[in-house]
């Protein structure tokens, strides 16, 4: 590596790349933040009852490895969440060293009615992509971010992530069909 860059070139790309994240993080977090309040969930909170969902049950390691926290941050706000009765805590027959979690009834439900509340109006992000979307036909695809983070995390974190986007791509679907029922509902009782 030292043969490729210099130590000048590595200390301007690692302070760009800080700041850049710094500030992307900032807007992200307040989006996210202003989104669930009125939930009464924070923003760990969230995300564990998101990778509960999309993995259909959960060891405490696996939430904290795609949550990119810490193990004690993992269990700590899952028991929040399960003495809100939105999480159900398990050992499993063949695994008796690993806790899992697996969303309860409730927590199926306030999930879904957190993505059915978002307003994509009010997401800052979204609204500054909104140009490249413009000039580009699509939103950013994140190609070169997305390599970066796979070096880091590796390759089944790619593909928890991919597993999870193909579930919210299938909900939209059936989002989008339920939408066009109750339309069809809407217009057949008005003619």
């Amino acid at each position: 590596m030292k043969d490729n860059i210099s130590k000048q070139q590595a200390i301007f790309y690692s302070h760009k790349m800080a700041q850049l994240s710094k500030a992307l993080w900032k807007a992200i977090e307040k989006d996210w933040q202003d989104w669930i309040k009125p939930f009464q969930l924070n923003i760990n909170e969230h995300h564990i009852l998101w990778i509960a969902y999309h993995l259909e049950g959960a060891t405490i390691s696996e939430v904290s490895k795609y949550g990119v926290m810490h193990v004690s941050t993992a269990f700590n706000f899952s028991k929040k969440l399960e003495e809100r009765g939105l999480l159900d805590f398990s050992k499993r027959e063949n695994d008796k060293r690993s806790t899992y979690i697996e969303l309860s009834n409730e927590g199926v439900t306030l999930l879904e009615d957190t993505l059915n509340a978002y307003n994509p109006e009010s997401n800052s992000v979204l609204r500054g992509s909104l140009p490249l979307t413009e000039m580009y036909g699509k939103l950013p695809e994140f190609l070169d971010l997305s390599a970066l983070i796979k070096e880091i995390y590796g390759d089944e974190y790619m593909s928890m992530l991919e597993r999870s986007l193909e579930n919210i791509e299938d909900q939209e679907a059936e989002w989008n069909q339920s939408s066009q029922i109750a339309t069809s509902k809407q217009q057949t009782k008005s003619s």
